[in-house]
């Protein structure tokens, strides 16, 4: 609602400005504008409408191999964990917010729930895969917590929950057991998965092809670029449909 300032005068909170605004407004990915945006406006707070509608409507229409494409062709690094594989190929995009733990410590994830914001991803780096650190009950508590996914570089179980479950979840492994409620990990540091440090705030994509880690700082070029391997392709597309072939297009004949 309308609150009124000390001078008398009528003010316009957040909460406000979320009422007024459709959310769910999508442009065509031709007239999409990228140029401001940053990691940020991956979440709306009432003052960046146009970078978010305009991020989402990119975001939901691409896929972690354009993303890494185009992240390729500004660092000539592919953004990609291969040991990392989708647990039941949802698609899913974030903030990170990191996570490292021992493979008996299933407890520094009921922390890590509790410690991050909604909206986040959760990243864990466990030291091996013997022991699950994850599991249907942790994944009820953070979707109930506004937490948008769960990425582990190690074990999860309970997949005869997880598969069917709404709520997104990539890892190494999947074994049966599970360790102890010992919370001794670390949370919201720097990480390193295999030679790729991971820091709080990094962009995330993953889907059913895989995950993709974006550093903060090259996520503004790389949407930009995204979007540029995105009309490619499409344009690409229609010159197969309409009979082409890819030697063709390519200039291979």
């Amino acid at each position: 609602m309308y609150k009124k300032t000390s001078g008398g005068k009528m003010s316009v909170t957040p909460k406000d400005i979320l009422n007024k605004k459709n959310l769910d407004k999508r442009v065509n990915v031709e007239v999409i504008d990228l140029s401001n945006v940053t990691v940020r406006d991956l979440k709306f707070n009432g003052d960046n409408y146009e970078e978010y509608i305009n991020l989402c409507s990119l975001l939901e229409n691409v896929s972690s191999c354009q993303i890494s494409d185009a992240y390729n062709g500004i660092s000539h690094r592919s953004g990609t964990i291969k040991s990392i594989k989708p647990i039941n190929n949802l698609k899913v995009w974030g903030s990170i917010f990191t996570v490292e733990t021992l493979s008996d410590d299933w407890g520094t994830s009921a922390l890590a729930i509790d410690c991050a914001s909604e909206g986040e991803i959760l990243f864990f780096k466990v030291d091996n895969d013997d022991k699950a650190i994850w599991g249907e009950l942790a994944s009820t508590c953070a979707k109930n917590n506004g937490i948008k996914a769960t990425v582990i570089y190690g074990a999860v179980r309970d997949l005869d929950a997880l598969l069917y479950m709404d709520y997104p979840v990539f890892a190494s492994n999947f074994v049966p057991n599970a360790g102890l409620a010992l919370g001794l990990g670390t949370l919201n540091q720097s990480i390193e998965v295999e030679g790729s440090i991971i820091n709080p705030g990094d962009f995330f994509f993953g889907d059913e092809s895989g995950i993709v880690v974006i550093p903060q700082e090259l996520f503004n070029k790389t949407m930009i670029s995204t979007l540029e391997v995105k009309l490619k392709e499409s344009n690409i597309i229609k010159m197969l449909n309409d009979g082409m072939t890819l030697g063709e297009i390519t200039g291979l004949r």
